[in-house]
């Protein structure tokens, strides 16, 4: 019977024992079946209800990257190029010389000079002489120039674009020689200024448009002592005077108007004087008041000083460029127009020459120091670097002091 109990709690046990583990395996196998629905539920998208979008159904916008804008401030870079007093007259020595050339005006004028008219994008010179076979010397002047038409093929392969006739010798065959200059100029391509059929004509501005900018020239003489040049009239040709500067004022005026630049070439001096009359000194900057950017003189056969007046130049004689057979200094005077909407720059400079022997040449080295240093002198307010850029002369100030060393 004992040996039964004993039997019996041995089975009994060992029942429980099995028991155990089962139940451990059975919540093993429930823990590892919660980490797997764990993962699975990581790794598999969730399911979307029939309100969201699915994936294929979404839709993104086009993202599009915003581009600088790029503004056109409408830059401009040209040159102008002037020159002073030349003649073609059929009796001047620079027409013999001219003639006597196998080269023709490249033995007369530097190709250096020649290349520098022929590369601006406007070459002016003042025509000092009438282009005629008409007419009669007018009586009791002493000088009188005149050139046949045919001759008007130099000033083409200069490169002159356009020619100031408010001169002291345009009219010097009269009327019909004017006239003539007018139609020879016209046929050949070559604009002129200074000098009209009328007096409206006369008066006329010259624009150019170039790289978006407007360039007005204007042009006036005050040259004679005794005045044997007409001025035009409302129904006869001749030239724009300015002894009296009202007409020419409105002129400048007129122009400042209707441009972006204004240059006014003035006929004026006296000959082979380096001084200037009081009259350039005070209307040179009444032009400057009335809207020129610029004057340019001729008319004195010398060069004469040059002035900045408001931060505008006054150029008052470029001299002879090719007119005689003295010795005498010359230049061209090169106008550099650079800049935008923003703000713009005029820079000046000068190509040194020396004409001589009817031939006018470029000069460099010691005597292209000479020139510059020599139109320093004659000059006021001006600067001539070693490049030949014209500057306004700075003057510095008084040296700055503390307050503590202030007397009031």
């Amino acid at each position: 019977m004992k040996k039964n109990r004993v039997c019996m709690l041995l089975i009994g046990v060992l029942l429980l024992l099995s028991g155990c583990g089962k139940a451990q395996q059975a919540q093993n196998e429930a823990g590892n079946n919660f980490a797997n629905s764990e993962t699975t539920a990581e790794s598999t998208p969730q399911q979307t209800t029939s309100e969201e979008t699915t994936p294929e159904e979404t839709t993104t916008e086009e993202v599009t990257t915003e581009q600088p804008t790029t503004v056109d401030l409408h830059e401009y870079d040209f040159t102008v190029c002037f020159a002073g007093d030349i003649s073609l007259d059929e009796s001047a020595v620079t027409t013999a010389q001219l003639d006597a050339s196998a080269n023709g005006i490249y033995d007369c004028i530097s190709p250096e000079l020649l290349e520098r008219m022929q590369q601006a994008d406007v070459m002016c010179l003042n025509n000092e002489f009438t282009f005629s076979t008409n007419g009669s010397p007018l009586p009791n002047k002493m000088y009188t120039f005149r050139a046949n038409p045919t001759r008007v093929s130099v000033l083409q392969e200069m490169g002159v674009d356009i020619v100031s006739l408010a001169n002291n010798h345009v009219y010097d065959y009269g009327e019909q020689a004017l006239l003539d200059t007018f139609k020879t100029l016209t046929d050949a391509g070559i604009d002129y200024v200074g000098a009209g059929k009328n007096l409206a004509e006369a008066m006329r501005p010259v624009y150019y448009e170039i790289d978006g900018k407007t360039v007005a020239f204007v042009a006036a003489s005050r040259a004679e002592k005794y005045k044997m040049t007409p001025q035009a009239t409302e129904d006869a040709p001749g030239i724009l005077r300015c002894y009296d500067t009202e007409l020419f004022l409105q002129t400048i005026a007129e122009a400042d108007a209707n441009a972006d630049f204004v240059i006014a070439y003035v006929h004026w001096g006296t000959e082979y004087s380096y001084e200037l009359e009081d009259v350039q000194l005070s209307t040179g900057k009444d032009y400057l008041n009335a809207g020129a950017d610029v004057v340019i003189g001729a008319h004195s056969h010398c060069l004469q000083g040059m002035e900045y007046y408001d931060g505008k130049p006054i150029i008052y004689s470029m001299g002879n460029y090719w007119f005689n057979n003295k010795t005498l200094d010359s230049m061209l005077i090169e106008l550099h127009f650079s800049g935008n909407d923003e703000g713009g720059e005029l820079e000046v400079s000068v190509v040194p020459a020396i004409q001589s022997g009817a031939k006018t040449q470029i000069v460099t080295g010691d005597e292209k120091e000479r020139i510059f240093s020599f139109l320093e002198d004659i000059s006021m307010n001006v600067e001539v670097d070693e490049n030949g850029v014209v500057r306004e002369e700075t003057t510095e100030g008084p040296e700055e002091v503390s307050g503590e060393n202030v007397v009031e």
